[in-house]
């Protein structure tokens, strides 16, 4: 019979304080685990040093295998990565930051569990996205991700214009993240690219204590303050009017 393949959130930056964003069920969970699939073997010895500080692992952490799943990673190697689980043992796939599978390369390995009837067990957690959706006062009924937009400037400004209608015509709010060094770049586009009133909202460092949060309209956010988010994980947000 084959393991469970658990998906572990993880926090959305550097924070010890695991218990505000971690409910005590998910570190209980992870601490009896000795397999893993991570995007980078070292950050997730590290969340699991914090785990291990409120909850003791059953293994040392010396003894506990991490395989490594990302961006790399070819599509023929998923397999060996469900082998522990296919053989009986529990696994977990653990995030870099927020929740696995979403904005995050372990969807195939999830998805090739679900073939080999390998049970999957999300486990609660923090989702930039949702909690970015919750947060900017824009349309929770019907929203999109995007991932990231092009980096050229020129196709980024189409990409903009080509969401700015279809969240106008249907009303969805469009998300998207940018590589956190770019963020000023992207909102000087956003603000050039959309029409006055298009409602933006600009979602910095969530759930951490440096978070903020702000929705104006692309015109108001012209003539305010940038935010302080150069290097910060954050979330973009449009809603056409």
């Amino acid at each position: 019979m084959p393991g469970t393949l658990f998906l572990i959130p993880n926090t959305l930056g550097e924070t010890e304080a695991l218990a505000s964003v971690l409910p005590e069920q998910v570190q209980q969970i992870t601490s009896q685990l000795d397999y893993f699939v991570a995007e980078n073997a070292k950050t997730a010895r590290a969340f699991l040093k914090l785990v291990n500080a409120q909850h003791p692992l059953a293994k040392p952490l010396q003894e506990i295998t991490i395989s490594e799943l990302n961006v790399n990673t070819p599509a023929a190697a998923l397999a060996g990565l469900l082998a522990p689980l296919l053989a009986g043992r529990d696994g977990g796939l653990v995030s870099e930051a927020g929740v696995p599978a979403v904005a995050d390369p372990g969807a195939d390995l999830v998805r090739l569990a679900h073939q080999h009837n390998i049970p999957v067990r999300p486990l609660v957690g923090p989702s930039s996205l949702l909690l970015a959706v919750m947060a900017s006062g824009l349309n929770g009924q019907s929203f999109a991700f995007n991932g990231y937009l092009p980096t050229d400037a020129a196709q980024r400004t189409t990409r903009i214009k080509e969401l700015e209608l279809r969240s106008r015509k249907e009303k969805q709010t469009q998300l998207f993240i940018e590589t956190p060094y770019r963020n000023a770049a992207m909102l000087e586009a956003l603000i050039a690219a959309c029409a006055p009133g298009t409602l933006l909202c600009v979602a910095t460092d969530l759930s951490l204590p440096s978070e903020t949060i702000r929705t104006m309209t692309a015109s108001q956010w012209k003539s305010a303050k940038a935010p302080d988010f150069h290097k910060k994980p954050t979330v973009f947000l449009l809603l056409g009017q």
